[in-house]
């Protein structure tokens, strides 16, 4: 995640922004829930953090609006995110990075610091997200062929194929099928992809994977993981292609919903912003090129080794796709999607 900072001055000091990385090991979420013990949270860190290491002070700490806290992308619990940022006023130390660092557990980390105008909110001022889904290839492999999970290898073909079916995503399309509580009818339901591909195969630990990129201007709530549960059910061979079509009018389709074990808020976007202000004289671009060797060498010691170890140890890709025989991809009906009583998948970028 990284942390971007609006302006404000200790002793002629000015606030700068900043970028961070965490893993979420046992956490609920990102979302700090103040007056809530019961459940550990990503930002509940980051504070105290934050005001044991002098940037804010202790009362900021407790009411988090002071400092003019927002936060880019929500991440639910099991989301990892290896490019979040997030915006606050705070005060500029001398080695503000190393001593907040000092104060956090060694899979959340700041990587960088960067000023911004004044007003600035990193939710608001973000123009796309980009997701990633460490997927096991394993998944892809068709329903009437006995495999072996550790020895499967993913083919040309049905990676091509693959690729073929998450290009349909591109543009813009109603998800109301892909997310809780929206009808067909409701405007906020449209989203725009610019892109979604699946990478190369790679093994690790003797298992496969491949890594799903997707990048749009936001994501309601379930929304990746339907998007990639659908493809994985076509490419399987339970749903007909037809149905990637279907899900997208006004009746209601059954969509099933990948794991949320996998997925990775990637990167955040600020193109707008950086026309504007990324130039003048005052003010950086919000990229974070510099970064990129850190963030890669988190994504391999943090990020990659938990999501094996987890899909290693609690299979719950495995156990996901015994569930696709029980759904009703023919089934059509009109009216709302019923609700949705699980968890969000960490993509709800619209609603905080």
């Amino acid at each position: 995640a990284q942390i971007v900072r609006q302006t404000a001055v200790r002793n002629g000091q000015v606030v700068r922004d900043s970028c961070l990385d965490f893993l979420p090991l046992f956490y609920l979420s990102l979302q700090r829930n103040v007056g809530s013990s019961q459940f550990k949270t990503i930002e509940d860190d980051l504070v105290s953090a934050l005001v044991r290491s002098g940037c804010i002070p202790e009362n900021h700490g407790e009411d988090m609006k002071k400092m003019s806290f927002q936060r880019c992308a929500r991440t639910d619990k099991g989301v990892s995110a290896a490019g979040q940022i997030v915006s606050l006023k705070i005060w500029l130390i001398d080695d503000v990075l190393e001593k907040i660092n000092n104060c956090l557990p060694s899979h959340i980390r700041i990587l960088g610091l960067k000023r911004v105008t004044g007003g600035f909110s990193s939710k608001n001022k973000c123009d796309a997200r980009t997701y990633f889904y460490m997927i096991p290839t394993f998944a892809f492999a068709h329903k009437d062929h006995d495999i072996q999970v550790e020895t499967y290898r993913l083919s040309k073909e049905t990676l091509e194929k693959v690729n073929k079916l998450l290009a349909c995503y591109k543009g813009t399309h109603n998800f109301h099928n892909f997310t809780s509580q929206k009808g067909p009818k409701d405007p906020s339901a449209k989203r725009y992809i610019m892109e979604m591909y699946c990478e190369e195969p790679f093994v690790r630990e003797g298992m496969e994977f491949a890594v799903i990129k997707v990048k749009g201007q936001s994501f309601m709530m379930h929304q990746i993981r339907k998007m990639i549960g659908l493809v994985i059910a076509v490419v399987k061979g339970y749903a007909p292609e037809s149905i990637m079509e279907r899900s997208w009018g006004e009746e209601k389709v059954d969509v099933p919903k990948a794991p949320g074990l996998g997925l990775v808020l990637e990167k955040v976007h600020f193109e707008k912003y950086n026309r504007r202000f990324g130039n003048d004289g005052l003010h950086e671009p919000l990229e974070w090129t510099e970064e990129e060797e850190k963030i890669a060498v988190f994504k391999e010691q943090h990020i990659y080794p938990t999501i094996i170890n987890t899909e290693r140890e609690e299979q719950s890709m495995v156990n996901w796709l015994s569930t696709l025989s029980i759904h009703d991809f023919n089934a059509t009906s009109s009216g709302v999607q019923s609700n949705d009583l699980e968890g969000s998948d960490g993509c709800d970028d619209d609603s905080d």
